[in-house]
């Protein structure tokens, strides 16, 4: 495959789809919805095609194209997929076409809702592979555009609100990322991802920052680059989100419509954490050891407020969507732990890779199982005619049992159920973080503990006990609906029994992490 453009083919195919559905007349949905799912197939098809040419052994990423677009800012076209890049982008290919296949209920302005989710996949593509700063941030905000609109064009009675507080609150977070960039370019004149974090580890990033700025007195050349850092973290915690970043996220989840819910929480969610792990951590060390006691606390609180924020919600969306934060909250306690110093020898080593190799596994079954259960919110919707309250439902197994099973695999899945995929990033968070950030980890288990409340009091409110006689005629899933959900449901058995099919891709890159977290 050398010279072959294949991350080039994986962005422009679903952009590409994009512009052929914009163009396409409003009568023609059946057109419409089949050119979608086509050009989603096609993504996944060069996305599987990446995952069987990577080379596990390697840890520089791979499929590189490098091509020089405005030298006198330091612009490439560059682009690449290490272990990290290459999972994210399997998952996006994956959420997408399941996205499509449950927005049916989608009626007005089909060609333009389909348009916009392959606009909002080729933004994911862009974002996970891009190794140059001017170029990734392209794709980082050509994600925000369709998300926005999705919401706002198709959302519920709230959208409007609800599109806003999205746009603003991601916005801001963008602006002072994209301001933190530009003092990175002004004192180094590099975009690139992989020399910045060469000179962020080395320390020759932060000496290079190190400046007096004018009219800032009291500004001290060790404060300097910490400004820069906060700048960077804030476009990355709100996207993740972590709390108090993430007001915007419920509202969102909410009244988006059922299909961009999905790739909210399975896919976008995780661009924060992936920044995480390709900015912040190789480029800013020392200034999050610096503030890491700071950092543990809010990772501890992400996980523990969102589960008991998540246990008072009585609607279906909401509590998902405040789970959806508890669960990427081990994410970042996990990254956070790594970068606590507890020596540099084999053992602390293995300790910082399975800690890594779970944040990676969480952020592809998060994305997976998160996914899934809005489907399954959105079926339940559809059914109770725009209802979603879980104590308006009850004894519902009675008339749905396939509707129940196939949605409690998915619920004890995000339980964290030794068997299917949610119990392996979790367990290997918790093992290599427990040594390295005692407390936090130890706190975090309340966490667990709401969580499995929360959601066996889902289930138990709307699957269980007596039937509520105004839902004695619910149909069960559909066929078509069965097979949506299907292969998924299987992925979820496949990685809970056999994780090494993940971890064996991955490997490589998370020993190269960790190894360069030593210091």
């Amino acid at each position: 495959m050398n010279g072959f453009p294949l991350i080039t083919l994986l962005t422009a195919t679903p952009l590409a789809g994009a512009l052929v559905l914009a163009a396409i007349p409003e009568g023609r949905k059946q057109l419409a919805r089949g050119l979608g799912l086509a050009f989603a197939a096609a993504g996944l098809f060069w996305a599987v095609l990446l995952w069987a040419k990577f080379d596990s052994s390697a840890t520089a990423p791979q499929f590189q194209e490098r091509h020089v677009w405005i030298p006198t800012i330091g612009a490439e076209y560059f682009v690449g997929a290490d272990g990290l890049s290459l999972l994210m982008v399997l998952l996006a290919a994956v959420v997408t076409p399941i996205a499509l296949l449950a927005s049916r209920s989608i009626r007005e302005r089909v060609p333009l809702y389909q348009s916009f989710t392959l606009f909002l996949q080729a933004g994911l593509f862009g974002t996970f592979t891009a190794l140059n700063f001017f170029h990734w941030f392209i794709f980082w905000e050509l994600s925000l555009v369709p998300a926005f609109f999705l919401i706002k064009f198709w959302g519920g009675p709230n959208r409007s609100a609800a599109a806003t507080q999205f746009f603003v609150y991601t916005m801001v977070g963008s602006v002072a990322m994209l301001l933190s960039f530009l003092a990175i370019f002004w004192a180094t004149k590099s975009f690139d991802f992989l020399e910045l974090a060469e000179k962020g580890r080395s320390g020759e990033l932060a000496a290079l920052l190190n400046v007096r700025i004018d009219g800032w007195p009291d500004l001290t050349r060790r404060e300097f680059p910490l400004v820069i850092f906060a700048g960077v973290f804030l476009g990355f915690a709100v996207k993740v989100p972590l709390i108090p970043f993430h007001t915007w996220l419920p509202t969102a989840y909410s009244e988006a419509p059922t299909g961009t819910t999905m790739l909210l929480t399975g896919v976008m969610s995780k661009m924060g954490v992936y920044g995480f792990l390709r900015i912040l951590v190789p480029m800013f060390p020392e200034q999050m050891r610096i503030v890491l006691t700071p950092l543990l606390w809010l990772a501890v609180a992400t996980i523990v407020l969102s589960a008991c924020a998540a246990f008072a919600q009585k609607d279906l969306k909401r509590v998902f969507a405040y789970s959806s934060i508890n669960h990427l909250g081990y994410c970042l306690l996990g990254i956070f732990a790594c970068l606590k110093y507890t020596g540099g020898d084999a053992t602390w080593s293995l300790q910082r890779s399975a800690a890594l190799n779970g944040v990676l596994l969480q952020m592809f079954n998060h994305g997976l199982t998160a996914s899934l259960l809005f489907c399954f919110a959105g079926f339940l919707e559809e059914r109770g005619g725009g209802l979603r309250g879980i104590d308006q439902f009850g004894g519902l197994r009675k008339v749905a049992p396939i509707f129940c099973g196939l949605m409690g695999i998915s619920v004890f899945a995000s339980l964290g159920l030794p068997g299917l995929n949610g119990f392996v990033g979790e367990f290997l968070i918790f093992k290599g973080a427990f040594p390295q950030a005692t407390w936090a980890t130890a706190l975090s288990v309340i966490g667990l503990l709401v969580t499995a409340v929360f959601l066996l009091t889902v289930m138990q409110r709307v699957w269980n006990g007596p039937l509520n006689e105004r839902w004695a005629l619910l149909p069960d899933l559909t066929w078509r609906e069965r097979w949506i959900v299907l292969p998924a449901t299987a992925l979820m058995f496949l990685l809970g029994i056999y994780p090494q099919l993940v971890i064996g891709k991955i490997n490589a890159t998370v020993m190269l992490m960790a190894d360069q977290l030593k210091f």
